[in-house]
């Protein structure tokens, strides 16, 4: 017969199934002869497999639990209660009381211990389930003991820990519990090392948290600790109220870290505890939450850009989605924690690199900036990085750029967009009859031969001519008005009401739906309950669904393809989820007038006309006015007429993928018609190759796809960093300037003018519900979030530069903004009262 009890030093991490995630580190801890670590004993999972044989309904209660899903907390409750009450009644065997008294024998009578549970599904890599069973402290006699284990056992079923097990996808019946008994320490001082910034994923920096006493304050909450930062054997920081620790004292536990790293063979959260001069460690387990690094081709030095920053869109992408991402991509790109990095190594080792990488994030993300900026500055890193030719300077395509640029300055004609316009909707067409004629094998070969077309348009030399064009006007209007009329809004006024912004006419076209269903009460009642299934047929069956569905679908037919995060394939398009649409649209409905969204599109070519008269009045009255006048008509005219090109990339790229989704989404439906697979979405977790070689043989590794499902609900509760070196290293960006009131919350301002507001905080387009007056705080928008700037009064994301979709936007639409905020959907609550400055670029909360 197994035994029940166990001494901690007879345990190692090879028993997890035996003694539980706690009870297995524990014991592996007891074999580095170097620590201290209190004594005790496991009570291993056979006591409580035999204990819960006397409760009949155990097994009633887990099948009702089993059909409970994570939304339903109340029914997680009730159940989980019921299941709690079973195991504490039903007790302990005498045989299993009689062993755990045994071990309790070898101790003094008086002394106290800490019961902890140890759950087999606990302290892994890849689930901490930190805090989800239960631990008590100063249990002490043999009844108290006894009491407290059976306790441990039922806190296998709190809420918490069933709700983590629902959402992580592990089966109730599978995860057992055993239970660690310790000697009570009585500690000076406790807390937790982290040998990685559990923060920042920074693997070179220790993370020390410590207060007083007993850490079951700190882990609980209760208290707020001192906070030290280790790294290369120094101090770098500290937040202190009394220093628990001295200096030396604070290495001596880093010293000890990174022997219990080095033994486990990956960074860990360790609990501690300090008396009579030594440390005891009282637990160890991995940090579950780093972001990892990008897996290096080789042993060499490697720095990797976020490319999730410079696109926005910082949401994991599934595999399908990374696959086409870089068909999209002129060089080849790293993956890691379901995030595309760009692997920028050898970029930084000659000049012409740095120039372009620092040219690449300086308008786009300024942290990211700053990051980089550090890396460049350690002149003995950027030696030590091996040589070669770097990825962004491979993919640039200067030249044809900048002579394009110089041509569309000169020509100054608009109409250049109209032709690439209507080339790329030629190109667009030949592909969708070319699909349509094709399957099987043939499909994927027509998309990987479509790649060199699908790059030629997503960078075409006249998209990116006229962006050159328009930041060079720009530019000159910035720095002129300045110099001569002490203007400093004059760009962000030019900005506004522009031709050929396919962006900022979406979200016009959204008001003209608004516009027709606000005529249909009906149509409106149906949309706050609509579901995508069967739309537009409920739709159409209504008084005024007719029309509304014509207007409708008109606008799916220009824009069904966007959606959040659209450079993901995978994504659901406005098209294929039309609900998403529908909270904006009630909100256009609600908050506007109709033909409001044109007035005030009218006032901004109004408030920009004025803009440039104002300029030319004021350059007139000037020394060598005429020459001014002249120059500054062209640099005005020049902007207006191409600020809206950059938006034309995104969307060119996205209806070209739009129609290889429909492509590819009959052949997974020819998988899921013959049984390979349960859900046409399942191919989202293969990449490209292993679809095409589904699709060859017929046949699909489901385990794989189980797999990456997990992973990647995982990965969506990672944030990615903005630069991260191969060996973990992530250095932070700063921003180069302090905030203009402290307690601000500071990032980039994009668009000037200052607003007050109630924050409405906000992580997916489809749950905007929005009113006028409101200052939006979201973690990013993409072209498909345009439609709610129409209602709102200004807007706060925590990615984002100067450049990037939400800048440019609000600028159009007259709205104060500030982006790159870090941590704004954490800091700032819903409902809250803020104040946004959007000229100085900094965030108050005033209420």
């Amino acid at each position: 017969m197994k035994p029940y009890v166990l001494d901690i030093r007879q345990t190692d991490r090879t028993m997890l199934s035996s003694v539980g995630g706690k009870g297995a580190n524990l014991g592996e801890l007891t074999q580095m002869k170097e620590l201290q670590v209190p004594e005790g004993f496991c009570i291993t999972v056979d006591a409580y497999r035999e204990s819960i044989r006397n409760v009949p309904e155990f097994l009633e209660w887990i099948e009702v639990l089993d059909g409970i899903g994570i939304q339903e907390s109340g029914r997680i409750t009730d159940v989980c209660g019921q299941i709690r009450a079973a195991i504490e009644q039903g007790g302990m065997a005498a045989g299993i009381e009689n062993a755990i008294a045994d071990a309790l024998s070898s101790y003094d009578k008086e002394q106290a211990f800490a019961v902890r549970s140890s759950a087999t599904a606990e302290d892994l890599p890849g689930a901490s389930f930190a805090g989800q069973q239960d631990t008590y402290l100063n249990i002490t006699g043999k009844e108290e003991v006894l009491k407290h284990v059976v306790k441990c056992w039922a806190s296998l079923f709190t809420d918490r820990a069933a709700a983590y097990r629902i959402q992580n996808g592990f089966d109730h019946r599978k995860v057992l519990q055993a239970v660690v008994v310790q000697k009570m320490i009585p500690a000076e001082f406790s807390g937790v090392l982290f040998t990685a910034d559990p923060v920042t994923s920074d693997r070179k920096t220790m993370s020390v948290d410590a207060v007083q006493g007993l850490g079951e304050a700190l882990v609980s909450g209760l208290v707020t600790p001192d906070t030290y930062k280790i790294r290369n054997g120094g101090i770098v920081s500290k937040r202190a109220g009394m220093q628990a620790l001295e200096d030396e004292q604070l290495l001596q536990l880093a010293g000890i870290g990174k022997k219990i790293e080095a033994h486990f063979g990956s960074p860990q959260d360790i609990e501690w505890c300090f008396a009579e001069g030594s440390f005891f460690i009282v637990q160890s387990r991995p940090i579950t939450t780093l972001f990892p690094a990008p897996e290096s081709p080789d042993d060499l030095k490697r720095v990797y850009m976020s490319v999730a920053h410079m696109q926005v869109m910082t949401d994991p992408i599934l595999p399908l989605g990374i696959s086409f991402f870089q068909l999209a991509s002129l060089f080849p790109v790293d993956t890691a924690g379901g995030r595309v990095y760009a692997d920028i190594t050898f970029d930084l080792t000659t000049p012409q690199g740095r120039r372009m990488v620092k040219q690449k994030v300086d308008n786009m993300d300024p942290l990211m900036a700053d990051a980089v900026r550090k890396v460049m500055e350690d002149t003995a890193y950027i030696k030590s990085l091996p040589k070669g030719k770097g990825n962004l300077t491979k993919g640039a395509r200067l030249g044809p750029w900048l002579r394009e640029a110089y041509r569309i300055y000169r020509r100054n004609d608009p109409a250049v967009l109209d032709r690439m316009i209507l080339n790329n909707e030629i190109s667009l067409r030949k592909l969708e009859r070319k699909l349509e004629t094709l399957s099987g094998e043939e499909v994927f070969e027509a998309i990987d031969a479509d790649q060199s077309e699908l790059q030629s348009k997503l960078f075409d030399a006249t998209i990116f001519g006229a962006v050159l064009a328009c930041q060079y006007a720009s530019g000159w209007i910035k720095k002129n008005t300045g110099e001569w009329l002490t203007e400093t809004n004059a760009v962000d006024t030019l900005s506004k009401s522009v031709a050929h912004n396919i962006t900022s006419e979406m979200g016009l076209a959204l008001c003209d739906v608004a516009d027709v269903a606000r005529e249909f009460p009906e149509v409106c009642d149906y949309l706050t309950r609509a579901k995508d299934e069967d739309f537009f047929e409920e739709l159409e069956m209504l008084q005024g669904g007719a029309e509304t569905t014509s207007v409708l679908k008109d606008f799916l037919q220009k824009y069904g393809m966007r959606c959040p995060g659209e450079i993901d394939i995978t994504k659901p398009r406005f098209a294929e989820k039309p609900t998403q649409l529908v909270p904006v649209i009630l909100s256009d409905v609600k908050q506007l007038k109709p033909g409001e969204h044109l007035e005030r599109f009218s006032q901004g070519k109004v408030a920009a006309q004025e803009m440039e008269e104002e300029i030319l009045t004021g350059l007139g009255s000037r020394s060598g006015g005429r020459q001014k006048v002249k120059k500054a008509q062209k640099m005005i005219s020049v902007f207006r007429n191409f600020v809206g090109a950059r938006e034309y990339a995104k969307y060119f790229w996205v209806r070209r993928f739009a129609v290889y989704k429909q492509a590819i989404l009959k052949e997974a439906e020819k998988l899921r018609s013959g049984g390979t697979i349960d859900s046409v979405c399942d191919v989202y977790y293969l990449s490209l190759d292993e679809f095409r070689e589904a699709i060859r043989t017929g046949s699909v590794d489901l385990t794989l796809i189980s797999t990456r499902k997990q992973e990647y609900i995982r990965y969506a509760k990672l944030t990615p960093p903005r630069i991260i070196l191969s060996d973990g290293e992530v250095p932070g960006g700063e921003y180069q300037r302090g905030s203009a009131l402290s307690g601000a919350l500071v990032g980039v301002p994009v668009s000037q003018g200052t607003i007050e507001g109630r924050a409405r905080v906000v992580s997916r387009i489809e749950d905007a519900v929005l009113e006028k007056g409101d200052i939006l705080v979201t973690s990013f928008t993409d072209p498909s979030w345009t439609p709610v700037f129409v209602t709102i009064a200004g807007l706060v994301t925590e990615v984002g530069g100067e450049m990037s979709h939400g800048a440019v936007i609000t600028r159009e639409y007259g709205l104060p903004a500030v982006v790159g905020v870090e941590n704004a959907t954490k800091l700032i609550r819903d409902g809250q009262r803020i104040r946004l400055n959007g000229t100085e670029g900094y965030v108050e909360v005033l209420e």
